[in-house]
């Protein structure tokens, strides 16, 4: 693949997911957990979706847009969960969970917001147009790893300057919003301009 095609590849995925409802996701998690680790689980579920969206074609793509739609359903549901789990809170300054937590719950986050998603069908679309599985997943995935290191420091300096209480609101009002349009996306997706249209 040519170095154009490269920097067409990093810089779309890159720009897109820095918009993207995942990147907002990554710094609420960010701001309360492990920095490190959210940005690890995070990282590990970006590696896994750009291999599936590499390893898938647009024909199979059309075949799975029903399930797709179910696990960004899914999605939503998890999102708005771990809100409602913040909100539940007596005390904001108590100790986040376990670090093996912060991996997981970033994970299974990301994994679940990612498929399906418009970065995820576009590296689905560049693999199928450039031809080259090995170069796009390197690239696609340089470029979700930036932006997931970006709203990961963004998230632990949010949450390093800001008073609990403030930060818990903060938090649990992104991640509502979040879910509620991840939730709401699955089930119209015409109201998200896409490449699937």
């Amino acid at each position: 693949m040519a170095i154009p095609d490269l920097l067409i590849v990093f810089a779309v995925i890159g720009l897109l997911e820095l918009s993207d409802r995942t990147n907002f996701a990554l710094i609420g998690l960010a701001s309360r957990r492990s920095g490190f680790l959210t940005w690890a689980g995070a990282a590990t579920a970006f590696l896994v979706t750009s291999a599936i969206a590499v390893a898938i074609g647009t024909v199979v793509l059309a075949f799975l847009r029903p399930e797709i739609r179910l696990v960004q359903l899914a999605g939503g549901v998890l999102i708005l969960v771990y809100a409602a789990h913040l909100a539940r809170r007596t005390d904001p300054a108590e100790e986040p969970p376990a670090r093996r937590s912060a991996f997981m719950t970033a994970f299974l986050l990301i994994l679940l917001l990612e498929m399906g998603d418009s970065t995820m069908i576009l590296l689905v679309l560049f693999t199928g147009g450039l031809g080259d599985p090995i170069g796009v997943f390197l690239v696609g995935s340089a470029a979700l790893l930036g932006v997931a290191a970006f709203a990961c420091t963004l998230g632990g300096q949010l949450g390093a300057r800001v008073e609990p209480k403030t930060l818990d609101r903060i938090v649990i009002g992104i991640l509502v919003f979040v879910g509620g349009a991840t939730i709401l996306f699955a089930l119209f997706p015409s109201l998200l301009p896409s490449v699937l249209s």
